[in-house]
Parts: structure tokens; sequence; C-alpha cells
């Protein structure tokens, strides 16, 4: 393997962090990675932004009907898409592994929350006074993984059950 499927390979969605600050290198060298991600016709429709206050996190935690955690975690990032925009979706969310993968890359532990269609988008939009013209794609809350964090890699399907040559065949 090398370095860059290390990391992929080594990703994990986690909840628990300890109290301790993302320096500010690693949440701009993060979102420079999710600035470089593909976009359909290089449209760039997004807008990434973060915060580390204790209330807007409480806030956050509270709306995101499956990411209360998100109020115990030390930084949690926000990625936006123009809704006008027939790709945001597809561009955003390549943005959003981008950054988990830029952050995981410094050890620095994430969990993907959902934006697009859940009935928070709006006041996520409003609490961190983003542009009407913007719509919410992803919540990602951050930090170093607690201590005693499982970090034993989920069940997957194997590569054959999920892969095809060619053509699909049963």
């Amino acid at each position: 393997m090398n370095l860059g499927t290390t990391i992929i390979k080594g990703r994990r969605s986690i909840r628990n962090y300890k109290d301790e600050p993302v320096p500010l290198e690693v949440i701009e060298q993060a979102m420079e990675c999710a600035r470089l991600a593909p976009t359909a016709r290089n449209g760039q429709p997004w807008l990434f932004g973060f915060t580390e206050t204790k209330e807007t996190l409480e806030k956050l935690g509270e709306l995101a009907s499956h990411g209360k955690f998100i109020a115990g975690a030390p930084i949690c990032f926000a990625i936006f898409g123009l809704r006008d925009e027939k790709f945001y979706v597809e561009d955003c969310s390549a943005a959003t592994q981008n950054l988990i993968l830029g952050l995981w890359a410094y050890g620095v532990s994430s969990c993907w929350v959902a934006g697009d269609k859940m009935d928070y988008n709006e006041e996520v939009r409003k609490l961190m006074n983003v542009p009407p013209e913007y719509t919410l794609v992803s919540l990602i809350p951050a930090g170093y993984p607690a201590i005693g964090e499982r970090m034993v890699p989920p069940q997957k399907k194997s590569f054959d059950d999920v892969t095809f040559k060619e053509t699909f065949q049963d």
C-alpha cells in the first residue's frame, strides 16, 4: 500500500473526541483539500465554514437529528452548495470526502453528518449566517479520538460482492 491508500483505508467514523483543539494549520490544510475536490465543469459551487464556539456546536448538536454528538466536538465544519447548480450535491460530497481525508491525514477523526434534504438544513444555514443561495450539504464534526474510542474497522462487503468487470454477471 502507498500513503494515500493507507490514509483512505484507515479512516473511521468517530463520534467521541478529546477536549483538545485542532490546530489552525490542520484546519486550513483540510479545507484546502476540500477546495481542490473535482467538480462538474469546474463549477466549484461551494462554501466551506467551521465553528469552534461551544455555543454554536451545542446548537448544531440540537438541530442535527443524527448528529447530537456534534455538541461534544472541538470543531465542526459545514459544507454548503449553491442550490441552483445542477451538481452541487455531487460536487460538495467530493469536497466533504476530501476534507475528511485531509483531517485524517493529520490524525484528526470525524464523522459525516447529512445536511442536504434534512429538516434542519435551513436553520443551520441561518445559524452560520450563510447567504440564502447556498444550502447545507454536510456537517463534519471533528477532533482527536477520545481514549478508548473503537478504531476497529466496520464490517464491509467483500471486494467481489461489490465489483464487476465490463458487465455485471449474477
